[in-house]
């Protein structure tokens, strides 16, 4: 997609959701004997959710892990939308766009694999880390040179919030 595409689409966002495993994460878990996970997370993900919250931009995490982690990493960036263990993204962020009184068009929404499409899809604004392994099957508005789990998520927050001025 062109810039001037991305530009025109970036002044609508109102909302920005994200997958986690694949855009925040490098897509790896580690378990541990007694069966507890670790996740790496990238602080420039992090920031990004403070340079959000300092525009005025909500964020939702929707992940279709159940994954405590996850929660405990949203406390520490004070995300309020946080959705784990979820089937149903489409249905989730239909949910959020009556919460927060907007369309799926004032959406923006980053995701790297197959139980994204259907998001992806729909919204305003879709974007995948250069190392989704669907890029093939789905072309995004918005392609980050970031991998996942190495500032894909802020790669895609600074181009939406530098277009949006």
């Amino acid at each position: 997609m062109s810039a001037s595409s991305i530009k025109d689409k970036c002044k609508n966002i109102k909302l920005i959701a994200t997958d986690i495993d694949g855009v925040w994460t490098d897509a790896k878990m580690y378990y541990s004997a007694d069966g507890e996970r670790m996740k790496s997370f990238s602080t420039y993900d992090g920031m990004a959710t403070y340079i959000l919250r300092k525009a005025g931009i909500p964020v939702a995490i929707l992940t279709g892990e159940n994954s405590e982690i996850v929660l405990r990493r949203a406390e520490k960036l004070k995300i309020e939308n946080v959705y784990i263990n979820e089937k149903q993204k489409l249905k989730r962020m239909h949910y959020l766009c009556k919460k927060f009184d907007i369309s799926l068009d004032e959406v923006a929404y980053i995701g790297d694999d197959l139980n994204d499409l259907e998001v992806l899809l729909a919204v305003g604004l879709s974007a995948m880390p250069c190392s989704s392994p669907i890029l093939d099957q789905f072309k995004p508005d918005f392609i980050t040179k970031r991998v996942g789990g190495d500032g894909a998520f802020r790669e895609f927050v600074d181009t939406i919030l530098k277009y949006r001025k």
